[in-house]
């Protein structure tokens, strides 16, 4: 099922919750406190007024102290709502958090399936170098809906995700690395299913390897490649804040980087 379009009212709510965490991050955490509580109300009526794919508790589930300031901050730019919209992301369905790292989209997603749905946050082999894993075991034992995987993409059970999201990993690697992880994801997802594609945007003439950045151009060539439909580029988490030739973790970024957004679907 496709994600539905936002209303005037969910639009107008949806970016009074983008701007709390760009006040936040300006003017402090009070600041974030106070807005909050009005992009509150806003998404609310945006429910109400509008068919709304993922669990109904969705924004709740961001808000809790217990989740990461860090996480709460990094909403503003990665719009998290949005989002799932796009690929959307409903209740009940199994999603797969490709290279979890910190977990920022487990949560995202966990909070979007709900608890009728699953979450896989795929941490990979090397996660366990780390105590054993804890870190990742402890972040799916306090979702309730999700599960830890420590098996590399490839080795998981084929045709078994409706959705899969990989973010900011693909700059890892070279066409060489990049097209047989993308096939172990298209492997994963159920025939008709959905993965996003995120990363931070490069220039031609930048060092992008020491920059954490990559060309678009080869994320598009990569894709079709591995076997992928593109559906939709879109330009939802782009910035006009960044030129692209600083560093993405350059304090005078503040983590507002550029980032394309592929939307592919396994044929």
């Amino acid at each position: 099922m496709g994600a539905p379009r936002l209303n005037g009212i969910a639009a107008l709510g949806l970016q009074a919750y983008t701007r709390v965490y760009i006040l936040g991050i300006e003017k402090g955490k009070q600041v974030i406190s106070s807005i909050n509580k009005a992009a509150a109300v806003m998404c609310v009526l945006a429910l109400t007024s509008n068919a709304y794919a993922v669990a109904p508790d969705f924004m709740d589930k961001l808000a809790p102290e217990s989740r990461p300031t860090e996480d709460k901050i990094r909403d503003g730019a990665r719009r998290p709502y949005q989002v799932m919209q796009l690929l959307g992301v409903e209740e009940g369905m199994t999603a797969i958090d490709v290279r979890a790292g910190g977990g920022w989209y487990t949560r995202v997603l966990s909070a979007a399936v709900g608890p009728s749905g699953k979450v896989i946050s795929q941490a990979g082999p090397r996660a366990l170098e780390r105590e054993n894993g804890q870190a990742a075991r402890d972040l799916a034992a306090s979702l309730g809906n999700t599960e830890a995987s420590f098996e590399n993409v490839g080795d998981m059970e084929a045709n078994s995700a409706d959705v899969a999201v990989t973010a900011l990993n693909m700059h890892h690697g070279n066409a060489e690395r990049s097209i047989p992880g993308l096939r172990d994801i298209l492997r994963v997802l159920k025939p008709g299913g959905v993965a996003a594609i995120i990363d931070h945007i490069g220039l031609p003439e930048m060092d992008n390897s020491r920059l954490h950045r990559m060309l678009v151009a080869d994320v598009r060539q990569w894709l079709l490649e591995a076997g992928f439909e593109i559906v939709e580029e879109s330009d939802l988490l782009r910035t006009n804040a960044d030129d692209h030739t600083l560093s993405v973790v350059d304090p005078i970024l503040g983590r507002n980087v550029d980032r394309f957004l592929f939307v592919v679907r396994k044929p």
